[in-house]
């Protein structure tokens, strides 16, 4: 019989063969004569009657593996030579670390494959889909890792392959928004730093910006109720946390709807999804306080405001509809007349202000009125009740009470003193006029002549202004029981200034001023401006020596007494001269160097001095700009100016000695010039030029002690050299001979 075949064990191997397979079947016991891999024959072994071991010849492709025996040749079994497989990518490139991300890997020669490894780690499960194509299952993992496809004839190169930790939220900020969604909400936590795919509020998908691993902001899409707030990256899908789409507050009504404009009103709002409310606004300002009750009310209490204005409130849904609520006016009285009246009342007042429409009371003190007539929102007619002293009359409306004005219930008055008792004849004086019963004082005259002005301060007191006059005259107040007895008051004329002496002085003050004027007697402030002489001396009615405070600019100096205030004189302070800079900063010890001074505040200049040394000479050329001739010196001074303002800042001088120089070296060079000559000396810092023969040369100091200059062209001969500095110049005569190149 002839024998057959059941299977191969490996069905593939690589092209080059030499690998062992198993051959398994049947009627193996006859005279075996071949086993051939297509229609190669290859060497084998006999294990038993079921089972060949045969080595694989080189070949490529499927071919057909027969056993042939004297009873003739088996059937054939597929063997397949495979060729190293190579990988050129996978998709995705990453995935969660527990695994289960199906990755498709393409490439070529993955027919036969036996593994697919994600690293060292095989593969979940996987398909070879073709020869190009295999699709695998990610076992869990870490890290990145290299997936690589084994087949019969090897295994391929590696593809990176990214293990994503599955994000985790810790914070949702804002918690809740409004059920229309497009409000931007934080999302904190970790994990964040792989693809996110999707930010989903409930099943809804988010539009969002990943700002970080740990944070993203999403836009929340519309919705109604809690939902669960998630992200998705290609690692996976995080915990959930609540978000809450809340319904927007609406007003239905206020109660009341109207106040004061000072606030402080308790309103009821009503209305629906008031729960969680954040503000509630009276126009554009928030309530002083407000109390959710319920979701359908709000107690708040009315900020101050004017007019009428829209309540809101706001959730985190949004902003309710507006309801009107109008600030009224608390009333304001503005006089009364009379201010005074008999202790029995009844004495029509008339009350003049504002905001006095729909009074619902008139009081004197804490008495109601016996009556009273709202005549319209600015006057009311009321009948003062019985009483006694000095009361507030006040009108309440919905607004609020008003300020109170002084109602005097009177006695007849006297009067005890008067301060001052004198003034100017131009009057305008205020004199606090002191007695009894100056309640509803009707009048104060000044002999015949009404007041200007007064005020009742109290039943004891009165503040007068005195009406212009002259001579001595009698003071009385009158009130609704009668005149007082008459106290003496003088009018005394007003002082004149006519000069000063001097008219200016330093900006620190100190400066000792004569006044010359009239009427100086009795003097009490001398005033520079509007602040007062640090001192002043009454010499006589036509003169005042005072001693000027500090101060600034052009003030008006005035004398004032019980006449009054002088008319003012212009007196000027001086500031305090500032240097900035001086041209030249040096100059020779011999002094004569003329500099330029500039700083500030330098007119009327009285003394430019170079450290205790006045300048030789000086000229005020501006308020900016001085020159002066330096006297001789030596050292560094501080160059200073003085003016009546005082003595400024100091600048820096510095004196400088008159150079030596020595032969140069070398002391020969020739007519062309450019000949590096090194000058020795003392005294050579501030060199300023160099010259050979008269002609500049170009120079480099080197030192106090050595210059290096570069010889100019010349005539052949001896010259010269010479070397300026800022102290004078040093000549070497004929220490340089120019040479004239040989003829031929």
């Amino acid at each position: 019989m002839a024998p057959t075949l059941t299977s191969l064990s490996p069905t593939s191997g690589p092209a080059s063969g030499l690998n062992n397979v198993t051959l398994t079947g049947t009627g193996f016991v006859g005279i075996v004569t071949a086993v051939r891999f297509g229609t190669t024959a290859t060497t084998f072994t006999i294990d038993s009657s079921s089972q060949i071991t045969a080595i694989a010849p080189p070949g490529a492709g499927t071919v057909q593996v027969t056993v042939s025996t004297g009873a003739g040749t088996s059937n054939g079994l597929p063997y397949t030579y495979a060729v190293m497989p190579t990988l050129t990518s996978i998709s995705p490139t990453q995935g969660p670390t527990t695994g289960g991300t199906t990755v498709t890997l393409t490439g070529t020669n993955f027919t036969g494959a036996t593994a697919v490894r994600f690293g060292a780690t095989p593969a979940t499960g996987f398909t070879v889909n073709s020869a190009t194509q295999i699709t695998a299952t990610a076992p869990p993992g870490t890290g990145t890792v290299q997936v690589t496809v084994t087949n019969g004839a090897g295994t391929s190169n590696g593809a990176s392959f990214t293990y994503v930790v599955v994000p985790t939220l810790s914070s949702v900020n804002p918690n809740q928004g409004p059920a229309a969604g497009l409000n931007s909400v934080t999302l904190t936590g970790t994990g964040f730093a792989g693809t996110v795919t999707a930010v989903r509020f409930g099943s809804t998908a988010a539009t969002f910006t990943v700002d970080s691993s740990t944070q993203i902001t999403a836009i929340a899409p519309p919705g109604a109720g809690t939902v669960q707030v998630t992200v998705t990256t290609t690692a996976g899908t995080s915990n959930g946390l609540p978000y809450t789409y809340v319904a927007a507050p609406a007003l239905t009504t206020l109660s009341p709807t109207s106040g004061p404009a000072a606030g402080g009103t308790t309103v009821t709002l009503t209305g629906t999804n008031f729960t969680g409310a954040t503000a509630v606004r009276f126009g554009a300002t928030p309530a002083t306080g407000f109390t959710v009750n319920s979701g359908t009310q709000i107690t708040a209490t009315a900020p101050p405001g004017t007019g009428t204005v829209q309540v809101t409130v706001s959730t985190g849904a949004g902003t309710s509809n507006g309801l009107p609520y109008t600030y009224v006016a608390a009333p304001a009285l503005t006089t009364l007349s009379p201010t005074s009246g008999p202790a029995a009342g009844g004495t029509t007042v008339t009350l003049t202000g504002t905001g006095l429409g729909g009074a619902t009371a008139v009081r004197f003190g804490a008495t109601p009125a016996t009556a009273f007539t709202v005549n319209s929102s600015t006057q009311i007619t009321a009948t003062a009740p019985p009483g006694t002293g000095t009361v507030q009359v006040t009108v309440t409306t919905t607004g609020g009470t008003s300020n109170g004005l002084p109602y005097t219930y009177v006695a007849a008055p006297a009067l005890t003193t008067l301060s001052p008792t004198s003034g100017p004849t131009t009057g305008g004086t205020t004199v606090t006029l002191t007695g009894t019963n100056f309640t509803g004082a009707t009048a104060v005259r000044f002999g015949a002549t009404p007041a200007t002005a007064f005020t009742v301060n109290s039943s004891t007191q009165i503040t007068a202004t005195a009406p212009p006059g002259t001579g001595t005259v009698q003071v009385t107040v009158t009130n609704g029981a009668g005149t007082s007895n008459g106290l003496p008051y003088t009018y005394v004329a007003a002082p004149a200034l006519t000069s000063l002496s001097p008219t200016s002085g330093p900006a620190a003050g100190g400066t000792t001023v004569t006044l010359t004027g009239t009427n100086f007697t009795g003097a009490t402030t001398v005033r520079f401006g509007t602040t007062p002489a640090t001192a002043f001396t009454v010499n006589s009615s036509t003169q005042i020596t005072a001693t000027a405070p500090p101060g600034t600019g052009a003030v008006l100096v005035t004398v004032t007494t019980a006449g009054g205030t002088s008319n003012g004189l212009i007196y000027t302070y001086i500031a305090v001269p500032t240097l900035m800079s001086v041209s030249p900063a040096a100059g020779p010890v011999a002094g004569g160097t003329t500099v330029t001074l500039v700083g500030a505040d330098l007119s009327g200049a009285t003394a430019v001095t170079f450290g205790a040394t006045p300048a030789t000479s000086f000229t005020v050329v501006s308020g900016t700009q001085i020159t002066a001739v330096a006297p001789a010196g030596a050292g560094t001074v501080q160059i200073t100016v003085t003016t009546v303002g005082g003595t400024s800042n100091g600048v820096a001088y510095t004196y400088v000695a008159v150079p030596t120089i020595g032969s140069p070296s070398p002391a020969a060079g020739p007519t062309a010039g450019g000949t590096s000559v090194s000058i020795p000396g003392a005294a050579l810092t501030t060199t300023q030029s160099v010259t050979f023969g008269g002609v500049p040369a170009a120079f480099t100091v080197i030192s106090d002690t050595q210059v290096t200059a570069v010889t100019p062209p010349r005539a052949a001969g001896a010259v010269n050299v010479v070397v300026t500095t800022s102290g004078g110049s040093a000549t070497a005569t004929g220490a340089f001979t120019y040479v004239a190149p040989p003829e031929i």
